[in-house]
């Protein structure tokens, strides 16, 4: 393609334009590694951080409005090591997600902005280098003086790091298409497949380009069409390596790009509707692939806005690197020495809430620079919600933990496939499929064909792309099993294959044992019982209109029945004050009603009917929720991550992705509990919940207390939810229910829960026959597990094996009849 030469208005570049505005942290409290005064707001319909980078004796982070190829009011942000904020008066916004350490000429470039290493900015124009600034990479014939920029719409640069000009290689979709985006919000391009720009890295003669969406309408209801690409372009002609969605593109030099470029690894991260996808090019073998599990869907999304900026980075120390992986809600321990011909050492460790857009290792510490709270929830509209609104204005936050955190989080169990309803060769191998880093480890095959099959599971050992026989197992006709991993297996990947073509589905679940126990930690304290008569409890709502407060409708609930306290704000400093505003108290307690009767309490389970029409039993908790759930007094669904809810109903929390990642289908339990919350929201990077018991409050640090002792709220971090206790549950889907033969009962939700038992019986004059079906992701592919023959009068009792893993079971009979199907999770 012919190259342009655009023009650099320079003066605006390199000027300062004012003096810095420096926030003092004096003083300043914090939550489970929140900083509230570090909040970072904008007037976009997202806030969420694009790039975390140590340089100059600094932290540097970039935020990102939506769809904004020309600027916003997005700022660059200069943090010092006693958590000063200083917001950069060169910033001019965008939507960044890029940043690369250029050591030749000692800058960092992030976002739109070149920084020298005493810590002085020059700006790149949107009007010189438009677009959505995705990535960076080195130059391919030029490193020393050039550097490559990528944009999400397939606008790629190269650009002077001495003058910052930038040169048009190919230019952006935003500027192509001056009809703007379509309706998904995805530019059309034609350079390549997909849309939505992600990863850019150089090294083997080539620069790698990723894409994680698509464009058109199916791409926001559909979640398992064909979407995304990973291609390269070797300086003159792109090649498109595979269709599917790609992310995080890099190698072992990370943001300073690999030091021997000619032979160091290219890696890629990716996923499908099956599992999580890992590429790593070689120079002389190419491309291979490989299938790691996922523990979150709530990433999924064929037009790609639910995945951020996944990303492996090393968290170590100079010469001894650590590689910390985020992908699919999972923490990943990443090798640096992962090559085509060494794949030894990827482990999982463990899961998370938080939208996690970057991350550095800084003083010591982790620093993660998230997704929290979008004014505009997108496509995240669901019934159980609500007409209720988003956050009257965008922030983020970053997330300071220790370097051990991402092993204290969630349990990583997690689950994927391989086929899933696919024509399959005979004797033609998956691909390779994680098998190392778990407890309990089971498969599910299901033949669709009128043949038996013989399925034979090889395992790479080494992961030196040895493979050798693990076990074998016979699929009948129109049949499915289980087959459990023995305990002992070694072996990096594991993969099948089948002795005749047939049309096959696989699935991998692993599952960890959850050394959680069902009691609260002590951070909890002071939020009220859901069996406590009175309570200290209220309606959130993140302020508009630049205020960066938030709105608190408070009540005081004596049994039920709530009482109207008055109107109070938390501010930065996270001091709760009484305030006079009838216009936003009102407005609050009108936007932010709970909705009643969104789902249905019976005998049996919790029945939620999805925006689909689809039927799902969760299991019941406490039977004090039935009557508070009833009278709409709990909080039962709020978005309080970008694109992700939170579902709390019946005394569990549960991460429930949006509708158009399969929503209720992809639900995961996080933890259960005892407490009667009233409200909960997101508010500076943190979780904010209502519910206090204030005569508890001032025993717990978490608890803030409004000015007059009537008003109180708990303040965290999402990922503090673990700690409330491993999930636990009671019910099924058939409590004395009629029954026809062979109908089967709505799913009932089984996945996550650590002891669990069932009970059958039935009222019927002869024996009946119980079938449990299993449907291991939520993907509807249910596979017959196990059958129970009953007489009258008998109660069968069966407890599932750690091996079992599935995430719904569902029941059917032979006879109509009065049946019962109960579990119980412990």
């Amino acid at each position: 393609m012919k190259k342009l030469i655009l023009p650099v208005c320079l003066a605006a570049g390199l000027l300062m334009l004012s003096q810095p505005v420096t926030a003092q942290p004096k003083g300043r409290p914090s939550y489970s590694g929140i900083y509230p005064h570090l909040a970072m707001y904008n007037n976009e319909g997202e806030c969420g951080t694009g790039a975390v980078v140590p340089w100059a004796g600094k932290l540097w982070v970039v935020t990102y409005g939506p769809h904004l190829p020309f600027g916003s009011s997005d700022k660059l942000y200069e943090i010092t090591a006693d958590l000063q904020q200083t917001v950069r008066p060169e910033s001019i916004g965008g939507t960044p997600a890029n940043r690369m350490i250029h050591p030749e000429s000692g800058q960092l470039f992030i976002g739109p902005y070149a920084i020298d290493s005493k810590g002085s900015v020059r700006v790149m124009p949107y009007k010189a280098m438009p677009g959505r600034h995705t990535g960076n990479a080195r130059h391919l014939s030029d490193p020393k003086n050039k550097i490559y920029y990528g944009t999400m719409e397939e606008g790629f640069y190269e650009v002077d790091v001495k003058t910052l000009t930038p040169t048009l290689l190919y230019e952006d979709g935003n500027i192509k298409h001056e009809k703007g985006a379509d309706e998904t919000g995805n530019q059309p391009t034609s350079l390549l497949p997909g849309a939505h720009g992600k990863g850019l890295y150089s090294g083997q003669g080539v620069m790698v380009y990723s894409n994680n969406g698509e464009t058109g309408q199916k791409a926001l209801e559909q979640f398992d069409i064909d979407a995304g690409a990973l291609s390269e372009w070797d300086g003159k002609n792109w090649t498109v390596v595979r269709r599917n969605q790609f992310v995080e593109v890099t190698g072992p030099g990370g943001i300073y790009g690999n030091k021997n470029p000619d032979t160091d690894p290219i890696w890629a991260t990716g996923w499908d509707h099956k599992s999580v996808l890992l590429g790593v090019r070689d120079q002389q073998a190419g491309w291979r692939f490989f299938r790691l599990p996922k523990a979150s869907h709530s990433y999924d999304g064929a037009h790609g806005w639910n995945t951020e900026w996944p990303r492996i980075r090393d968290v170590g120390t100079a010469g001894k690197p650590d590689y910390l992986m985020t992908m699919h809600g999972l923490f990943w321990r990443f090798p640096g020495s992962f090559t085509v011909s060494n794949t030894a050492g990827i482990r999982p460790r463990s899961a998370y809430l938080k939208v996690i857009g970057d991350f550095a290792r800084w003083n010591d510490q982790l620093v993660f620079g998230c997704d929290d709270s979008a004014q505009k929830e997108f496509l995240n509209k669901r019934k159980v919600k609500g007409n209720i609104e988003g956050p009257g204005q965008s922030n983020s936050n970053l997330w300071f933990a220790p370097l051990n955190l991402p092993d204290q989080l969630g349990p990583n169990t997690a689950e994927g496939a391989v086929w899933l309803n696919e024509a399959v060769k005979a004797n033609d191998p998956s691909e390779p499929f994680l098998f190392a880093g778990w407890a309990n480890r089971s498969a599910w095959v299901q033949n669709n064909s009128d043949a038996a099959v013989t399925i034979t599971f090889e395992v790479d050992k080494a992961g030196k792309g040895t493979w050798s026989s693990l076990q074998t197992a016979t699929v009948g006709p129109r049949a499915a099993v289980q087959v459990a991993f023995p305990t002992n297996a070694a072996g990096e990947w594991i993969r099948l294959s089948s002795n005749k073509a047939a049309n096959l589905s696989a699935h991998f679940s692993y599952a960890t044992n959850d050394p959680r126990s069902t009691s609260t930690n002590s951070i909890f304290a002071g939020l009220s019982n859901v069996s406590s008569a009175s309570l200290a409890g209220g309606m959130l709502y993140g302020l508009g209109k630049n205020r960066r407060a938030l709105g608190l409708a408070a009540v005081t609930f004596e049994g039920t029945r709530p009482g109207d306290v008055g109107y109070y704000e938390l501010n930065a400093d996270m001091q709760l004050i009484r305030k006079e505003d009838t216009e936003t108290h009102s407005f609050i307690k009108s936007k932010f009603a709970i909705p009643q009767k969104v789902v249905t309490i019976d005998d049996a389970s919790v029945l939620v009917v999805d925006d689909k029409g689809r039927r799902w039993r969760l299991p019941l908790g406490n039977d004090a929720y039935t009557n508070l759930t009833n009278q709409a007094t709990l909080r039962i669904c709020r978005e309080v991550a970008t694109e992700r809810d939170l579902f709390n109903c019946h005394g569990t929390f549960y991460e429930l992705p949006a509708e158009n990642a399969d929503g209720y289908a992809k639900i995961r339990p996080i933890a259960s509990h005892n407490l009667r919350i009233n409200d909960y929201a997101s508010y500076r990077g943190l979780l904010l919940m209502t519910g206090i018991d204030l005569q508890m409050a001032a025993k717990n640090e978490h608890i803030i207390v409004s000015d007059d002792k009537k008003a109180a709220v708990w303040a965290g971090v999402i990922d503090d939810l673990w700690k409330l206790g491993k999930p636990t549950g009671h019910g099924g889907p058939w409590k004395n229910t009629t029954v026809r033969a062979n109908e089967t009962s709505d799913p009932y939700l089984i996945g996550f829960y650590d002891q669990r038992s069932l009970q059958l019986s039935h009222k019927a004059t002869g024996p009946v026959t119980f079938t449990v079906e299993a449907d291991p992701v939520g993907t509807g592919v249910w596979m017959p597990y196990k059958t129970f023959m009953i007489t009258p009068g008998q109660v069968a009792n069966f407890a599932f094996p750690k091996d079992f893993q599935a995430r719904w079971v569902r029941f059917k009979t032979d006879k109509a009849c009065e049946a019962t199907a109960l579990l119980e999770y412990k």
